[in-house]
């Protein structure tokens, strides 16, 4: 069970949630929804114990029963007394440093076989066996053919895994901890179409309580049956699935605004009859009085309207005219140590195309885009950059983004003046003047993206190398930025895994991986982007 009690909870001058209670019973599954920015994630890291230090926050809030959290990005060292994705997801059972106490506890035992030694092999045996150390390398097993994740990756370091494999270990970890409360912020990042439906599966079947922000819309059909929406500082609850609550927001939100203007009329009506009686008889000032009281009443228990959300409407800056040809690549290929993963990539970029890099998981996707964005250094091949070429990186991580600086400092102003301008422009990517402010690591996920798009757009660039733009914003969001890049002049290559994002950009070529094959953009090409 999960309560939260007069929640406060405020970044720098942002109220994000405002004497907000709610209940997630024991065994409910429930789904937080709200457009980014709203402090989705920032009320997640409050229940769980761990928010950002400028966030500050007041109320009460109580977890009943053992909690496991999925947070929206994975730990980059992971989790276990050592780097590998075995060890981190032992940890969540705390299997790691007893499976290291047990080889210690055996050595001692093999060396001096007293008394002391064997009992003190035997105490910690018995733990292990308790918390399932022996059934763990099966369990995972299964948990990582489910996910989708070769299981010799889990011996690697973390930090060497790609961004949707590091996913899949979090997930492992998570469902290998078996907790009676399952907190997760954006459980489907970066998994592909067999990876999201099985965890699905994992999560309807789930017997215990259910906690989820996410923008699956199909996930949160299928697998909550109550939402809490935040908007406006205010949370409120919605019985049933993200469809029912779509309709149910639009039935109140229409019965509000009628509310209101029944009220604002009635407020006008009542005003203008006791303005017409003022100054006349002693009777009619009295009947005025009682009139202006009656509006006031009405005033002080008006309908509460929430604003609609605005249709995303985003726009990159006209871009300098490039030579002919933007970018060459011949060749490429990229190993780490005797592990292969591009071998002869070839790929010509015309000025202005739009080009869709696809593939499964692993494939080497991201690799590709650090080459060529040149912050990698391909193991062999050539990348040219042609006449009159600047090249924008978004990367997966976000780590073109200075998390300790703000927002407003992010933006270069070799382009953009005046501050007035960078305000506007951070504006029109949906930050608002107080996100503005805050130090760029403690946005949500989604306002860090919008904030690496702004940067984009602040850079006067041609070329853009784009690793999954759109991870962690919502629907409306997503497709206003695939139109964007749709309509902008410049040449684009692009990885998502988001098909309504790839069907907005329209793109003109494909680089299906690992086939290394570069082609024309088909329809059915659109069936590998969600293979991750």
């Amino acid at each position: 069970m999960i309560t939260g009690t007069d929640l406060t909870i405020e970044i720098g001058q942002r109220v994000l949630a405002r004497q907000a209670s709610f209940l997630v019973a024991t065994g409910e599954k429930v789904g937080i929804v709200g457009r980014n920015g709203t402090g989705k994630s920032t009320l997640i890291s409050v229940l769980v114990g761990s928010p950002d230090p400028e966030v500050h926050s007041t109320g009460d809030v109580k977890i009943v029963g053992q909690m496991g959290f999925l947070p929206q990005v994975p730990d980059p060292k992971g989790l276990g007394i050592d780097p590998s994705g075995f060890s981190h997801v032992l940890s969540s059972r705390g299997l790691d440093v007893l499976d290291e106490q047990l080889n210690a506890a055996r050595h001692a035992m093999a060396g001096d076989p007293s008394s002391e030694n064997i009992e003190t092999f035997s105490d910690i045996e018995q733990r292990y066996g308790e918390l399932g150390g022996y059934e763990a390398e099966a369990t995972m097993a299964r948990l990582a053919d489910g996910i989708g994740l070769r299981q010799d990756l889990l011996f690697e370091d973390i930090e060497s895994l790609s961004g949707g494999q590091r996913r899949r270990v979090d997930i492992i970890r998570l469902l290998f901890q078996g907790p009676e409360i399952m907190i997760l912020d954006e459980p489907t990042n970066h998994l592909d179409l067999s990876a999201k439906r099985w965890l699905m599966d994992e999560l309807i079947s789930f017997n215990g309580t259910l906690l989820v922000i996410s923008h699956d819309l199909d996930l949160l059909d299928k697998a909550i049956t109550k939402v809490l929406h935040l908007a406006d500082a205010r949370l409120t609850e919605y019985k049933g699935n993200y469809t029912t609550f779509m309709s149910s927001l639009a039935e109140d939100q229409a019965q509000r605004e009628k509310s209101a203007a029944q009220e604002e009329k009635e407020i006008r009506r009542l005003s203008e009859l006791a303005n017409s009686m003022r100054g006349q008889t002693e009777k009619r000032a009295k009947t005025a009085k009682a009139l202006d009281r009656r509006v006031d009443r009405i005033k002080d228990n008006r309908t509460e309207v929430l604003r609609r959300d605005k249709k995303v409407n985003l726009k990159l800056p006209t871009p300098t005219r490039s030579g002919d040809i933007p970018l060459d690549v011949y060749n490429l290929s990229v190993a780490y140590g005797s592990k292969k993963i591009l071998s002869k990539v070839r790929l010509q970029a015309g000025r202005g195309d739009r080009i869709a890099v696809v593939g499964k998981n692993g494939a080497g996707k991201s690799s590709l885009l650090r080459c060529l964005a040149g912050v990698q250094t391909p193991t062999t091949g050539t990348i040219e950059i042609g006449h009159n070429v600047s090249l924008g990186y978004f990367a997966q991580e976000h780590e073109q983004i200075d998390l300790d600086a703000s927002s407003l400092s992010n933006v270069d102003d070799s382009v953009l003046d005046t501050e007035a301008e960078r305000r506007a422009l951070l504006g029109s990517f949906g930050l608002s003047g107080a996100a503005m402010e805050q130090d760029a690591g403690s946005l949500s996920g989604g306002e860090r993206a919008k904030l690496g798009l702004a940067m984009l757009a602040a850079g006067g660039c041609n070329l853009l190398i784009l690793d999954e733009p759109t991870n962690n914003l919502d629907p409306a969001s997503v497709e206003a930025v695939g139109h964007m890049f749709s309509r902008w002049e410049g040449t684009i290559v692009v990885v998502s895994h988001e098909p309504d994002f790839v069907t907005a950009l329209n793109p003109t070529h494909c680089l299906r991986l690992p086939e290394e094959r570069f082609d024309l953009w088909r329809d059915e090409d659109i069936n590998v982007v969600a293979m991750r």
